[in-house]
């Protein structure tokens, strides 16, 4: 599944697989279709509407789930809780995304191409999870639904990494804001067509239709745009034989250290990894409590689909011009602009809720009773519209930040790990806030909301791209020191969540925030482990070996503690001690190991690479050269 490199003498290839099997590809698709298929990535106008469309393959899924199957659930009496943590577990697996840079940066299909294969091989099952869908019946088994989704969105979030990955490598500093507002205007888009589209032709024949539609739309672009791309060929990582293992294996060790001291490095780069985790701005009204309004207030599932459309174009249109306006000013004063003007809607439509006493949800079947004013459902069509526009120019200018401070060395993985925190944000936020709603109402939500997402602007002046003078390495003096503050900051959110656990009623809402922060945490240990015991062993070994043993019990934890909720109730006694037991055992000595490794001088982060480890890993990356020189 590596490549053997060698494809051409200049060391550049086609983009995607070499001459002879693209051109079988594109023969066999074009016996189907009569029409040749253009390479959209050979030229720069291409590209962008290649990312474009890419994109809309993510968005069409979103809005399915967050518009065309939550207005479903609502009408059908499901409560605004359940339903937003249904959004919150189709948003998790992109928070874990991260998982897949390491395999997507280091391995690639000769025959396929490297992160053309994935996108590809990610798209079709895409297509299959979806449409496996269409034997279920809401909201009777809800449960499957929701877990066949979280299957396809494991496979959507691989692809968002290697499209990602792509663009990083690709796309010059003064193009990215542009190139991430035609991004995310595809994004919306796709949710558009996903939401409205499939709320539509429900309306016209039925929710089993609109299953058919969304796969369709997704499998669209995988003819037109996936099997025409071609990529650049990369250098190999390992011979074909009896030792391959043993090099892929050194190789992702070797990776490993890039990518931690690539956050370690920066300023902007480590500061990157906790402002991810905030929202940047209001959310409410892009998530589940908008669709919630939408129903209460009386709207049918056309209007409901004209709303999602209308707000689908003004975010794109904000996505657009955001891009382009952050481009050429300072990114970090439009993006603080942006968030500013978010919150202007939310707190308008949340003062006009309290004054007409619509505090908090009422049942569908009541919603038909009661008189609703008509200027509610102005002030929610106005504010929808506003805050998607503002939106997407947030969306395009964060998201460039984000690549400025990104190591291409390590781009699959540094970029995605920011964009699958930025989703965790997001998934906490509806878990937070379906709650919130059914307990506080609808108004004191949204100011929560608001306030919430403003902390984001004390912490964005930090966040900078590497001076020319450490983009080489991406290591600065103060790396060691950044390493010291994350196993120091780990340390006290793992305490803190023990405490928590023994404080918090089991299954109350408080217990649910708290294990997806303590999940965090764990995580974010277990990779710091990781890399400790990779950058560490030869000067301290001992060390070294309890990190490792450690990283992979959190791990394990997780793992099992995820499968034993998933289990019917009636589970072995012995089972669930066990599990209980690890989920106390390897955070505490995890707390262990990070308190030594937050003394530790870490002096391994400031050596300089060698010239061939640089070559070495340079080689895995497309440069934006050697793309414009495919098709020419």
């Amino acid at each position: 599944m590596w490549l053997d490199g060698g494809a051409a003498a200049d060391g550049h290839a086609r983009f995607g697989i070499s001459e002879p099997h693209h051109d079988r590809y594109l023969n066999f698709v074009e016996k189907i279709l009569p029409m040749r298929l253009p390479n959209l990535f050979a030229t720069q106008r291409g590209r962008l509407f290649g990312f474009f469309l890419l994109y809309t393959t993510e968005g069409v899924p979103l809005g399915f789930a967050a518009t065309a199957v939550a207005t479903l659930l609502r009408r059908q009496g499901v409560g605004p809780a359940e339903i937003g943590a249904f959004v919150a577990s189709f948003y998790l697996p992109w928070a874990f995304k991260w998982a897949f840079g390491p395999i997507v940066d280091v391995l690639g299909s000769e025959r396929l191409g490297h992160r053309r294969g994935w996108i590809l091989i990610t798209q079709l099952v895409m297509v299959l999870t979806l449409a496996a869908t269409f034997f279920l019946e809401l909201p009777a088994q809800l449960a499957a639904f929701t877990a066949i989704l979280i299957v396809h969105n494991v496979f959507a979030a691989t692809q968002d990494v290697a499209i990602d990955a792509l663009a990083v490598n690709l796309l010059d500093q003064g193009e990215r804001a542009t190139a991430t507002g035609m991004m995310f205007a595809g994004a919306s888009i796709g949710q558009m067509v996903g939401g409205s589209g499939a709320l539509f032709v429900a309306s016209a024949f039925g929710f089993q239709a609109s299953v058919l539609f969304v796969a369709a739309a997704v499998f669209a672009v995988t003819i037109f745009v996936v099997l025409p791309m071609r990529e650049a060929a990369r250098r190999a990582i390992a011979p074909r034989g009896s030792n391959a293992l043993g090099h892929i294996g050194k190789e992702l060790r070797q990776f490993g250290q890039t990518a931690f001291r690539s956050f370690m490095g920066s300023q902007g780069a480590f500061v990157g990894l906790f402002l991810a985790l905030l929202p940047p701005g209001a959310m409410c009204l892009g998530l589940a409590l908008q669709s919630n309004l939408a129903v209460e207030l009386g709207l049918d599932d056309d209007q409901i689909a004209w709303l999602a459309v209308a707000t689908t174009l003004v975010t794109a249109l904000g996505s657009l011009l955001g891009g382009r306006w952050a481009d050429r000013l300072d990114r970090r004063r439009a993006l603080l602009i942006y968030i500013v003007l978010m919150t202007i809607p939310v707190l308008g439509l949340a003062a006009v809720l309290q004054g007409a006493g619509w505090i908090l949800p009422v049942t569908p079947d009541a919603a038909s009773k009661i008189e609703v004013p008509q200027y509610l459902v102005i002030a929610l069509w106005l504010s929808t519209l506003v805050y998607g526009f503002f939106n997407g120019m947030m969306y395009s200018a964060s998201t460039a930040i984000y690549m400025d401070v990104t190591n291409p060395a390590v781009a699959a993985t540094q970029f995605t790990a920011y964009m699958a925190l930025f989703n965790l944000a997001i998934a906490n936020t509806a878990t937070w806030q379906g709650i919130s709603i059914e307990g506080l109402g609808y108004p004191i939500t949204m100011l929560l909301d608001c306030a919430i997402g403003l902390v984001y602007l004390v912490f964005l002046p930090l966040l900078r791209a590497p001076s020319v003078d450490n983009t080489a390495t991406r290591v600065d003096s103060r790396a060691t020191a950044r390493a010291r503050a994350l196993c120091t900051g780990l340390l006290l959110v793992l305490v803190a969540c023990l405490i928590g656990r023994g404080l918090v009623d089991a299954g109350s809402a408080l217990e649910s925030l708290l294990r997806l922060f303590s999940n965090l945490g764990s995580v974010g240990a277990a990779l710091t482990l990781f890399a400790a015991a990779s950058l560490l062993g030869v000067r301290i070994p001992r060390c070294a070996r309890g990190a490792l043993v450690s990283a992979w019990l959190l791990l394990a934890s997780l793992v099992l503690s995820f499968v034993q909720t998933q289990l019917p109730q009636q589970q072995p006694a012995l089972w669930l001690s066990g599990i209980q037991t690890l989920s106390w055992l390897a955070p505490m000595l995890a707390v262990v190991l990070l308190a030594i490794l937050a003394r530790d001088t870490w002096s391994e982060l400031n050596a300089v690479e060698s010239a061939n480890s640089e070559t070495h890993l340079m080689a895995h990356v497309d440069t934006r050269d050697d793309v414009n020189h495919v098709g020419r």
